[in-house]
Parts: C-alpha cells; structure tokens; sequence
C-alpha cells in the first residue's frame, strides 16, 4: 500500500481559507475596526468568510481528484 499525500494545492488553499476564516471572524467581532475603514462594516467579515468558502472549496478540489485516481489505482 503506497503512502497518501496531500497535494500542494490543497494545503495552501487550506491555509488561505483558515487565513481569511479567521479575519472574518475577527472583523464580524469588532475587533479590526480600527485596522483599516473597510473593517468597519459587518459586510467586509461577511465577505471574508464567504471567500474562506471559496478557498476551501478550491482546494478540496484536487484533493477529490487525487482520491478518485488512487481508488483506480493510477
């Protein structure tokens, strides 16, 4: 039985996405209101959780790939 890796891809858009989970969840708290005045608006947390989604969905994309091949033995 060969070893599984992680693709690349995978991990970096994982960590983009666990990035921006949790600037999101920093500015949905308030807490970077005075980093910069696009903070100040709960849309800008909204919209950074939504882009984690994104990253995340971006990165189990490959990773589905890499499953499907193993399974067939490629």
């Amino acid at each position: 039985m060969k070893p599984h890796h992680w693709p690349w891809t995978f991990l970096v858009f994982s960590t983009i996405g666990t990035a921006l989970l949790l600037v999101g969840i920093a500015a949905l708290a308030g807490m970077l209101k005075g980093v910069h005045p696009l903070f100040g608006d709960d849309m800008a947390g909204w919209a950074l959780i939504v882009s984690a989604v994104a990253a995340f969905l971006t990165g189990a994309f490959p990773l589905v790939l890499r499953r499907l091949a193993e399974r067939e033995g490629a």
